[in-house]
């Protein structure tokens, strides 16, 4: 068995290996049946962190969508799994009512749930920080994967887009939690589960060799294509490169 869990990363509905990633880490930290959150959710399907745990592990959760058209889309979704899904349509914030401790509390979710997946392509970092009342067991969370670790950035447009892989990893130790996989989305688990995943100790030594280059390189390279391509044209190599996955991944 790896320890690294980047080898057993796949996508059923994920976006960059998190499926197995996050299969494999639960089975690790002995979780079955968890509570898990979401946000912005979308449909609840569409490149999501936390759809198949509740599709197929059966798990319960929230997810969160602020768009009103698509969160119509999420409430199909929430008939599908059954009264397992709570659903919230909000825009969540770092402070006040739409802060997420304030609307996490109007749901029946335990407060040491099992996950958090944050990807809103903004402050993610902040909204992470101002999370008081809860404490889940693992956080996914979206970085700018374009800068690499050394660099300190927070989201405050236009200057800077995204937290920086190194921004996250500190504010995981200040809120003592520890990164143990990045695929673009850095994982972290609560420090005192930490032992229960069995991580190398170099990696648990020295975060930044979890730094995943090949996602900085993808990234990079769609950076420049943007800028050089209308987006239909670079959607549609999108999805072009999705159809050829999951071909490779059915051969």
């Amino acid at each position: 068995m790896s320890k690294n869990l980047i080898d057993y990363a796949f996508n059923r509905y994920s976006q960059n290996g998190e499926d197995g990633i996050l299969e494999e880490l639960c089975a690790r930290l002995g979780i079955t049946r968890g509570w898990c959150v979401e946000f912005g959710a979308w449909d609840g399907k569409h490149l999501s962190n936390t759809y198949n745990l509740l599709l197929k592990h059966g798990w319960q959760g929230v997810d969160i969508e602020g768009n009103s058209e698509r969160y119509k889309d999420l409430l199909v979704t929430k008939a599908e799994l059954g009264g397992r899904l709570h659903t919230i349509c909000a825009l969540v914030d770092v402070e006040g009512a739409k802060s997420l401790d304030k609307l996490l509390s109007t749901t029946p979710l335990p407060r040491d749930f099992d996950l958090l997946s944050i990807d809103i392509d903004s402050v993610d970092a902040q909204i992470w920080e101002s999370l008081r009342d809860y404490r889940p067991k693992i956080v996914v969370i979206e970085g700018n994967s374009v800068l690499p670790p050394g660099i300190l950035q927070l989201h405050s447009p236009p200057k800077h887009i995204g937290a920086s892989f190194s921004s996250l990893v500190e504010l995981g130790h200040k809120k003592k939690y520890h990164l143990v996989c990045h695929t673009g989305n850095c994982i972290f688990v609560a420090g005192e589960l930490l032992e229960k995943v069995d991580l190398d100790a170099e990696l648990i030594k020295s975060p930044d060799k979890l730094f995943n280059y090949s996602k900085q390189f993808r990234e990079k390279l769609i950076d420049r294509l943007r800028r050089v391509l209308p987006e239909p044209v670079l959607q549609q190599l999108f999805r072009i490169s999705s159809k050829w996955k999951k071909m490779r991944r059915r051969s």
